[in-house]
């Protein structure tokens, strides 16, 4: 069984992004849209630390910073979107900073976001055992991976 702890960075962070799933042309997710994202990370340990904790949250600064860097005020866009040329040309005017990622969504949200704890974190006692990404109150995805 052992241990499980969470680290949760809510909405009121300001996680604030814009993106749009460009191949849901049957609904209005094709428009350019954004949320306050919260994730909620949860590790997994099967013995504790000498402290008595999963994993130390005082640790966890960089993780933060990525969250920050990828989502806070930016535009995320999916890799293979037919528009990369006119995102492109927003951020060369000033007028958006845009992040690339290979999909766009909750899911993929929480999926790289995922990987990404998983290496900073680079320990043999504690691994990431799931991701929750939250639009808002009633949407969310979670990423388990592959354990």
């Amino acid at each position: 069984m052992g241990y499980r702890s969470t680290k949760t960075y809510g909405h009121e962070l300001g996680l604030s992004c814009c993106f749009r799933q460009w191949r849901a042309d049957h609904s209005h997710c094709s428009l350019l849209h954004g949320y306050a994202l919260a994730v909620r990370i949860e590790f997994a340990a099967e013995e504790l630390d000498h402290r008595n904790w999963v994993q130390d949250f005082g640790g966890l600064k960089e993780v933060k910073s990525y969250l920050q860097d990828t989502f806070d005020h930016k535009v995320v866009v999916a890799a293979d979107d037919p528009e990369m040329f006119t995102f492109g040309r927003l951020q060369e005017m000033g007028l958006a900073e845009i992040r690339v990622m290979e999909r766009v969504g909750c899911e993929a949200f929480a999926e790289a976001i995922f990987k990404t704890v998983e290496s900073i974190i680079d320990s043999d006692r504690v691994s990431v055992a799931s991701v929750e990404v939250k639009e808002h109150g009633a949407n969310s995805a979670i990423y388990l991976g592959d354990k």
